[in-house]
């Protein structure tokens, strides 16, 4: 409790120092307004020519003491800090590439200018800066400034002033702030982008057209999970976010559109926690004449190519060490129970028999009773597999029970043409050779909407047209969806989808 006590009390103090800066700053904006006539906010444009990081690229040569004044420089960026000394200004400007040195003297600037520097800009502000390279005695590159322009006054204090540094919540509610103070985040998300690039490539290179599907719609299927719930005035009807956009793209393929795919939010009303954002991005992709195993290939070849779009194929994740080089182990879900537990439930004939199994092994208290023991050995990998899949692994063969997209195994009907990917213990993509029996189809939905009348929030939901749809022919189809954000986090090493979702689900502050 006292330690709470103290965070809180911190909390308060730092946020009325930051008050306090607010309100001096908006004070000395009047008086600049006032005293000068400038407004720092009217100023519409600026021809930044250069960025920090290709003036450090170029003028890298640039020896001690050396300035180079046939070499003009015009750029800009936020200044991060400001150091004072007589006639003489130090500061250091920010742009979203790098970090440089301003080096800004009297003698170059003229009094009118320089005073103005001194009097009016702060740490925070943003400026468009004209001068020279040079490099200080002491070796570092800097900018001797000739001309700057005050762009837009910052009235609250930078980050290194407040706790919204180090407090990782505070970090994700101000987002802005969190960029600014940490440039490794900047890197973050840049990466995200890099990897979510690599995947157009990868799939346009296989012939696959990027689509859109409806977000908003009358049902939310394609998924096991809970949806978010919405209302349309005008035409007086509910309607729900989408929890995966799967039933949609195989439609496309229905409609001989070929090879499709979407990169796009997805919404679940569930638990926030360090792998889980109510709201969330996924790339889904559908191949017509191909199967799962086709699908397990394309995404070895998608996670390895985002991958060494930002770095290597041997990579750390929370200090655990990945081999994304070695072929992705292929395991059914059978083989990997019995490998963890011990339990071959190839010879358990029953059901009761499975929930007897369950009960020994620690995890009865999560049955409601009746399971089978397709449900059973289902809640057996969940307990004692997952965590142990570090190393991408593709687990095989869910039971048909769990799986109502999926193509049945037709050797053994009871088990799928499915995968799901595991890496660093968690679940990153889902695939299956897609059911095209609209038979089939039918009496999965129909014992799905049962489950759901029994009070199973999850299930899926009886999709008619999407039935017609499949009636109309959907040829042999591979689908796969691969989750993002968690990819992301393995690749860039974060520890929650947080820190690589730019604005996370928050609950209000009080």
């Amino acid at each position: 409790m006292p330690d709470t006590q103290n965070s809180v009390n911190s909390e308060i103090i730092e946020n009325e120092n930051e008050n306090e800066i607010l309100r001096q700053r908006k004070e000395k904006l009047g008086r600049l307004r006032e005293e000068e006539g400038y407004d720092p906010y009217v100023v519409e444009k600026w021809d930044r020519r250069d960025t920090v990081a290709s003036i450090r690229e170029r003028f890298d040569h640039v020896q001690p003491d050396e300035v180079l004044r046939d070499a003009v420089l015009c750029t800009a960026g936020r200044l991060m800090t400001v150091r004072r000394q007589g006639k003489a200004t130090f500061a250091d400007l920010a742009d979203e590439s790098d970090r440089i040195q301003l080096y800004c003297q009297f003698n170059e600037l003229g009094e009118k200018s320089y005073e103005f520097l001194k009097k009016w800009v702060d740490s925070g502000d943003w400026v468009g800066v004209i001068g020279h390279p040079c490099r200080t005695r002491r070796g570092e590159l800097t900018i001797l400034v000739t001309e700057y322009k005050l762009l837009c006054k910052a009235l609250r204090p930078l980050p290194e002033k407040w706790h919204g540094l180090t407090d990782t919540e505070a970090r994700y509610r101000r987002r802005y702030t969190d960029l600014i103070a940490n440039p490794e985040v900047r890197d973050t998300f840049r990466n995200r982008a890099r990897i979510i690039a690599s995947f157009r490539k990868t799939l346009d290179d296989h012939g696959t057209l990027e689509v859109e599907t409806p977000i908003l719609s009358v049902l939310a299927g394609g998924a096991a999970a809970r949806p978010f719930k919405t209302f349309h005035n005008a035409l007086s009807l509910d309607m729900f976010l989408r929890i995966a956009p799967e039933l949609y793209l195989k439609r496309l393929v229905v409609g001989m559109m070929g090879r499709v795919y979407e990169i796009g939010k997805q919404f679940r009303n569930e638990g926030i926690d360090t792998m889980h954002n109510p709201e969330f991005t996924m790339m889904e992709v559908y191949w017509s004449y191909a199967d799962y195993e086709d699908m397990m290939n394309l995404a070895e070849e998608l996670i390895r190519n985002a991958a060494l779009t930002i770095g290597a194929l041997k990579i750390e994740w929370q200090g655990v060490e990945l081999d994304l080089e070695k072929p992705f182990r292929r395991v059914t879900m059978l083989d990997i129970v019995k490998e963890y537990t011990g339990v071959d439930f190839k010879a358990v004939t029953s059901d009761p028999e499975a929930r007897k199994i369950a009960a020994e092994k620690g995890i009865g208290g999560e049955l409601k009773g009746g399971e089978s023991r397709f449900a059973v050995l289902n809640l057996m990998f969940e307990a004692f597999c997952e965590d142990k899949l570090i190393n991408p692994t593709f687990v095989i063969g869910h039971p048909t029970e769990i799986s109502p997209l999926s193509k049945r195994d037709p050797e053994n009907p009871d088990y799928t043409h499915r995968f799901e990917l595991f890496m660093c213990g968690k679940e990153l993509a889902n695939a299956f050779s897609e059911l095209n029996d609209p038979i089939d189809q039918r009496g999965r939905f129909e014992e799905q909407l049962r489950k759901k009348e029994a009070g199973d929030d999850e299930a899926h939901d009886f999709d008619e047209d999407f039935i017609n749809a499949i009636e109309s022919g959907l040829p042999p189809t591979g689908g796969m969806g691969i989750g993002i954000d968690r990819l992301v986090m393995f690749l860039t090493n974060s520890r929650s989808i947080r820190d690589v979702i730019l604005f996370p689900l928050m609950k209000p502050k009080a």
